[in-house]
């Protein structure tokens, strides 16, 4: 770390922490509904089986949950510590949202989520679906506040800057500024796929060890549903997106492209492939098909995208990062729908459950979300570089004022801290996965004699 000065080890200390905080609230959020959807189909259906699903799942569920609060709750203490003159600036915005966030969903969360791991054989039956939908609603709003608070940096908008600090003048443009209705959207889907592909690996290995029952068919069923429905629809999601970055952000499309400049009355190519080289000022090794960079961003044969020349040098996001960082998340999600297809293709016959090549491809495409939800954050706050604030505050006048000894020996304590625990978190909530759904027999309420209840501690499956 000696060639890193303190704003490096501050900006690598930050996506150290952010990048393992994520994937637990993508995880939350899309087992929550799910959970929902379980309990409402068992409800309507009575088919014990969503009844067994839900009690597998809500284990996982509790153990993701906890690990998701405790790695948050580091970021808040960051924005103090390490970015303390970014919380002055824009503080009297993303202090609001954030607190928001902790009122609204936390809160929400917090209250029905011990009706729903603990109140199973305690309350109705009515009562406790409304337990677990609210706690499900209570995870969409916690992702509503976040991503508004995270977008408003991307596309500030509705306040007045007094004296070196945000002034607030409208928050229903703060809160609805001209990125979020589309990162909500594209985070939400990523969610859902990010679990949905997590459930159908889990189906997959139990049914690649012989464990062929109707809970693990159901499993694997329903998560290729999903994914079927849902990344048609992040692929147009992604599409407006971009739209809307190139709008406000064309430096970042231009970085991700991996496009330095333009020639004049031409249309611009996209680069599928290359080594963008920021010294150099051009993509190595590219290649390139002619007209369809137009045609994707601008919808357009005779419209050009920006060239990263056109921006100064201390305004241009890393290219070489991004335009990766982007086709790592592009490429996965054309695996997703690959994989999607060729389930609705096994389906027939009962294929879907016993094809070993399709069960191998679905188990291996189980991380794929988190990867692909990673790259496409890295793509995103990269991105945004060299701005904390976008066109307000840089990154370098948003750090703390602390030495490069002293972030060097908090980043290490933290990487050191947080693969200790949660690693071992997420090798218990690995243990859940692989022991699998019980069957209904096991689930009976208490008042029928002689039969077991459900475990009312939401950990104890794994004693």
């Amino acid at each position: 770390m000696s060639n890193l000065d303190a704003l490096d080890l501050a900006r690598i200390q930050f996506a150290f922490t952010v990048s393992f905080h994520i994937i637990f609230p993508a995880i939350t959020i899309g087992l929550a509904s799910f959970l929902a959807v379980l309990e409402g189909c068992w409800l309507k259906t009575g088919n014990a089986v969503y009844k067994d699903l839900y009690h597998f799942w809500s284990k996982i569920f509790a153990v993701n949950f906890g690990m998701g609060v405790v790695s948050g709750l580091v970021m808040a203490y960051e924005f103090g510590t390490n970015w303390a003159r970014f919380s002055d600036f824009a503080g009297s915005v993303t202090g609001p949202l954030l607190t928001y966030e902790v009122l609204t969903a936390f809160f929400l969360e917090a209250g029905f989520l011990g009706v729903m791991l603990f109140g199973w054989d305690r309350v109705g039956r009515k009562l406790h679906f409304f337990a677990t939908i609210m706690v499900a609603i209570g995870t969409l709003i916690s992702m509503f506040w976040i991503l508004s608070s995270n977008s408003w940096m991307q596309t500030p908008q509705g306040i007045e800057i007094v004296d070196g600090r945000v002034v607030p003048m409208d928050w229903f443009r703060i809160v609805f500024n001209p990125s979020f209705p589309y990162r909500l959207a594209h985070m939400a889907l990523a969610a859902f796929l990010s679990t949905a592909l997590f459930v159908g690996a889990s189906a997959a290995w139990h049914l690649l060890r012989g464990r062929d029952t109707p809970q693990v068919r159901k499993m694997l069923s329903m998560a290729m549903w999903m994914i079927l429905v849902a990344t048609p629809v992040q692929v147009v999601v992604g599409d407006a997106h971009g739209l809307n970055t190139l709008e406000h952000q064309p430096a970042k499309i231009a970085a991700i492209e991996g496009h330095w400049e333009n020639i004049p009355g031409e249309a611009s190519p996209l680069v599928l492939f290359g080594l963008p080289d920021m010294d150099a000022e051009r993509t190595r090794y590219s290649l390139a098909v002619p007209y369809l960079g137009s045609l994707i961003l601008t919808h357009s044969l005779d419209k050009q995208i920006p060239a990263l020349k056109s921006f100064a040098k201390e305004d241009r996001p890393n290219s070489t990062i991004i335009f990766w960082s982007f086709r790592v998340m592009a490429g996965l999600g054309m695996l997703m729908l690959a994989c999607a297809l060729l389930a609705l293709v096994l389906r027939r016959g009962g294929a879907l459950y016993r094809n070993r090549l399709f069960l191998w491809f679905a188990l291996l495409m189980g991380p794929s979300g988190l990867i692909a939800l990673l790259a496409g954050w890295f793509t995103t706050e990269v991105g945004r570089q060299p701005w904390v604030v976008y066109g307000m505050l840089r990154t370098t006048q948003a750090a703390s004022n602390h030495s490069a000894t002293q972030m060097s020996i908090t980043l290490a304590l933290f990487v050191l801290i947080y693969f200790s625990v949660f690693t071992v978190g997420i090798g218990y909530m690995m243990r859940l996965v692989r022991k699998g759904p019980k069957t209904h027999e096991a689930h009976v309420l208490p008042e029928q004699p002689g039969q077991l209840a459900t475990a009312r501690r939401p950990l104890s499956v794994a004693d």
